[in-house]
């Protein structure tokens, strides 16, 4: 197991955990926690391995699903996981038993038309990325978003592509807690085909328009709003 490094906010007697996606960390919730601890929520936000402030490692998906269930405590009242940390959240969700799930643009499957491996050269780039690069990327962001993104980039370790789990998908058969699909409005991971399945299957299924894959700090009150009856 790696010793996970943890931000911790606000001293609520609800607990929310925050997982982050491939090349992110804890650093892309922080539009998000003020709206939790606000609402009266303990907010735990975990850096995986390779990410953040986190050990450098031997990765794969299974290695951080076990650090997440080492870490954070069992029965929370919200788990919100983001692109990886979706799949890593439909992992883990029996054993850790939030009492509600939100999956923001999951990755359960890979993005249409390009298998998982294909795309990693092209993620990998990231990591050399300036200022201008990620505002190009993003220019609907702020200076302070696009810094932290940088920020971001600069402690992730892009060995985290290199695995064998990036050629499979790991998709939940059906909700085993309430669960809440939040997609990005050009999502490239969830077509509308796959939303009505999981509509279908039990999962309850919302889209921020006009959104990329990274919702959350794209369009920040339309996720919020989203999230309206699940936070």
């Amino acid at each position: 197991m790696t010793r996970l490094h943890v931000e911790e906010y606000g001293d609520g007697e609800r607990t929310a955990v925050l997982i982050h996606g491939l090349s992110s960390s804890s650093a892309t919730w922080q539009r998000l926690v003020p709206e939790l601890t606000r609402a009266g929520y303990r907010v735990l936000a975990p850096d995986l391995a390779g990410h953040g402030r986190s050990a450098r490692t031997r990765y794969s998906r299974e290695r951080w699903a076990e650090d997440l269930l080492e870490t954070l405590p069992a029965e929370p009242e919200l788990a919100i996981g983001h692109s990886l940390g979706g799949v890593l959240l439909a992992m883990i969700a029996e054993r850790l038993r939030p009492a509600r799930a939100i999956y923001a643009d999951p990755a359960w499957y890979p993005w249409q038309g390009v298998g998982y491996g294909e795309a990693q050269p092209a993620i990998r780039t990231a990591k050399g990325w300036s200022h201008a690069d990620a505002r190009a990327a993003h220019p609907q962001w702020s200076d302070e978003l696009v810094a932290a993104r940088v920020a971001e980039l600069g402690t992730w370790d892009p060995e985290t592509t290199h695995m064998d789990y990036l050629e499979t998908a790991y998709v939940p058969v059906f909700p085993v807690v309430p669960s809440l699909i939040v997609r990005a409005g050009t999502s490239d991971l969830i077509a509308p085909a796959l939303a009505d399945h999981f509509q279908d299957v039990g999962f309850t299924l919302r889209t921020v328009p006009g959104t990329g894959h990274f919702l959350h700090l794209d369009d920040h009150k339309g996720f919020v709003a989203a999230l309206d009856g699940w936070v």
